[in-house]
């Protein structure tokens, strides 16, 4: 095969597509694929068809191929990597690069073609609430058959590299999610919620239990704020557990739903009070990143990777997780302008080198060469 990179062609699947973003791999797909292109590499992306009424073959001179999926809860994603892997084991990419541990098992179909492959695995799946039973049993086996069929193991934290080799006995290389820091956003679209700057609090994040929005409220609620708690993100489908918060009537909750117009939500992130990450199980997060690039002071349930992100609070505070901690560090976080405002001028300086995008670009493309090489 060839190895020079003008040559190179790369598959990826296991998200949404491109450029649909919408999660962290959507957006990681579309900033490495586009940064590959520019680099002469040959990038071809899976997109999940339902998803796409236009479906063009090219776009910023990265390949779409339109992979159907069996359209249900739990199998769709499934389905569509299963469908978008044996497409791409039938024609003449390089290496293929898949994302979700959930996909793990699939490495068996390339490693039976020949063809080179990484996987990046994410986080501890397996822990979450909604992957109770049978989901949750499904996803440890298939991030151990991820690390017997996949040639190269991709994690996005130190963290969850000594997870993979405590649990699995098997080392894994760590390239984080990066970031695009903004040093000046304007404050205008936060009026469309009759916002003001620095008298809100944040969450941005899916509405599931393992992000402990709940938590998070219900500590707040508790507390004596005489400022509002915004809450950025939804379920995309029915949910009682979600549709309960949402039912919350209390003046001080603010509810948007998904904010996908780019400039409103760096809005409400750069000009928060600050940001309340509750994100439980899983590495570099995307929304953390944000709050980061964003310059907000930032809030964080403490677990080894929020430990990790935020260099063991060097930029921001930790909460244990129970109500009383949360209404707590309310109540120290108002009482402490200063040390609010210092972590928001000293955020972006929380982006080191291992999170820009550029550098990530570059250790993908050396995964791809070193795998095609052998």
């Amino acid at each position: 095969m060839a190895t020079d990179k003008r040559q190179l062609k790369v598959a990826i699947m296991g998200a949404k597509g491109y450029p649909y973003v919408y999660g962290g791999y959507d957006t990681m797909i579309k900033e490495l694929g586009e940064r590959l292109v520019a680099r002469g590499v040959k990038v071809r992306v899976y997109n999940h068809r339902a998803l796409f009424k236009e479906k063009p073959h090219y776009v910023n001179g990265i390949e779409c191929i339109y992979t159907p999926a069996i359209e249900r809860k739990s199998l769709t994603q499934l389905t569509h990597t299963f469908f978008s892997m044996i497409h791409a084991c039938f024609s003449k990419v390089d290496v293929i690069l898949v994302v979700n541990s959930g996909n793990g098992p699939f490495g068996l179909i390339s490693k039976l073609f020949g063809k080179p492959t990484a996987i990046n695995v994410d986080g501890l799946e397996w822990l979450r609430p909604k992957w109770q039973g049978a989901g949750s049993t499904y996803f440890l086996w298939a991030s151990r058959m991820a690390t017997k069929f996949f040639d190269q193991i991709i994690n996005d934290s130190e963290e969850m590299r000594r997870v993979y080799l405590e649990l699995f006995q098997t080392d894994s290389k760590v390239i984080a999610y990066g970031a695009n820091p903004k040093e000046s956003v304007a404050e205008d679209p936060i009026k469309k919620w009759g916002l003001m700057k620095q008298e809100y609090f944040l969450i941005v994040g899916r509405l599931v239990p393992d992000n402990n929005a709940d938590l998070i409220i219900e500590g707040f609620l508790k507390s004596e704020s005489k400022r509002k708690l915004v809450i950025v993100g939804d379920v995309p489908f029915e949910d009682k557990w979600a549709s309960a918060l949402k039912n919350q009537d209390d003046p001080r909750l603010l509810f948007t739903g998904y904010v996908t117009d780019p400039f409103e939500l760096a809005a409400l992130y750069s000009h928060c009070y600050a940001y309340f990450h509750g994100h439980e199980f899983g590495g570099t997060n995307p929304a953390m990143l944000k709050a980061l690039g964003y310059g907000c002071a930032i809030l964080a349930l403490d677990t080894p990777f929020n430990q990790e992100m935020l260099q063991q609070g060097k930029h921001g505070w930790y909460f244990s997780k129970d109500v009383p901690a949360v209404k707590e560090l309310v109540a120290e976080a108002e009482s402490n302008p200063e040390k609010m405002e210092y972590f928001r001028a000293s955020a972006r300086s929380g982006l080191t080198q291992k999170y820009n995008w550029d550098h990530v670009t570059d250790q993908y493309l050396e995964v791809f060469e070193s795998l095609v090489k052998k």
